[in-house]
């Protein structure tokens, strides 16, 4: 295996990456996934030439493109909450996949309002100084511009001027800009991949696409279900310490995700997860008068929906847990 130096931006690892598994493993058949870090036109340039396919994600500033395809009905329904719709763009080498998502759109929504609060709060404050006190144009022009930047992902949605009075001082009014309200607002929950493979429809493509999210949350798994964080790695046998660990969650993760669909319970083990959970293991630790110390590893019984549960994926609890003492 052959490391990639952690000081590189993710961009320049393209053509290292797909020469190293070309050579271990064949270029025939194989589709590069890769989400918009990893993009660039010369990348993708490079991956045409030797007519490599790819599903990639796209930057956010390229929806504006699609306005017109946004407002339109023909959307595909992959499942409650997401949409997708494929565009074939004018060339007709690539095409580009809309994709819409319900959730998304209401974590990005409570985002913007957030943050128009903290401008619109931030700027009264200033404009209430500005007319205690006589302020010094460049000073209040940083301190609006330090706001902005802090909020960025609503700063659009205000047109801001600082005007000096006459006598000194400074005033400082703003307005919102209703057009930039209404793209937010028809962009919200949306994103952008595109491909060059041809004869696949934008449900194909997308679930193609969104494998490249299960294994990446591979690691987020590790780091908060099992409750590990190795980071900083130095060395090479903890990079593959890393990985493995990461591999196994995945693994795990994805047996539990199968168990679910065939007993019936979606597609997304997250919740049927966090339920089960919530089942503890108890010590029972005894004294003796003789001075010895009798200890039992007990589960804790499971509530009636836990049971329900457990029953579906057909999994069963022991009564108690051997104790293994000693291990290293």
């Amino acid at each position: 295996m052959r490391y990639i130096d952690g000081n590189r931006a993710d961009v320049t690892t393209i053509e290292d990456i797909v020469e190293k598994i070309e050579a271990q493993y064949g270029a025939a058949g194989r589709i590069w996934v890769m989400d918009r870090g990893m993009v660039s036109q010369d990348n993708l340039e490079y991956l045409r030439a030797e007519g490599r396919r790819y599903i990639v994600g796209t930057p956010k500033s390229q929806l504006k493109r699609f306005e017109q395809e946004l407002l339109k009905a023909d959307w595909q329904r992959i499942r409650d909450g997401l949409e997708v719709k494929l565009c074939l763009s004018l060339e007709g080498e690539e095409s580009f996949i809309l994709c819409r998502s319900a959730d998304r759109a209401a974590k990005e929504k409570a985002i913007h309002d957030r943050f128009e609060k903290r401008i619109e709060k931030g700027l009264s404050k200033l404009a209430d100084s500005c007319r205690k006190k006589k302020q010094k144009l460049g000073v209040i022009e940083r301190r609006v511009g330090r706001l902005l930047e802090g909020n960025s992902r609503a700063a659009g949605l205000f047109r801001v001027e600082v005007v000096e009075r006459t006598g000194g001082g400074v005033d400082v009014t703003w307005e919102k800009l209703e057009e930039w309200r209404a793209w937010a607002e028809l962009s919200e929950g949306c994103y952008l991949l595109r491909s060059n493979i041809a004869g696949w429809d934008g449900e194909q493509l997308w679930r193609a696409y969104i494998q490249l999210t299960e294994a990446e949350a591979a690691f987020r798994i590790q780091k908060s279900d099992l409750g590990i964080r190795p980071i900083w790695h130095q060395k090479e046998e903890r990079v593959r310490a890393h990985i493995l660990v990461c591999f196994l969650a995945y693994v795990l993760w994805k047996m539990l995700g199968q168990m679910c669909k065939r007993a019936g319970l979606g597609n997304e083990p997250r919740k049927v997860f966090d339920e089960i959970a919530q089942i503890k293991a108890v010590d029972i630790v005894m004294p003796t008068r003789q001075g010895t110390v009798i200890r039992n590893h007990c589960i804790a019984q499971p509530t009636k929906p836990q049971g329900v549960l457990l029953q579906m994926l057909g999994l069963h609890l022991p009564q108690r847990m051997k104790i293994y003492e000693n291990v290293v």
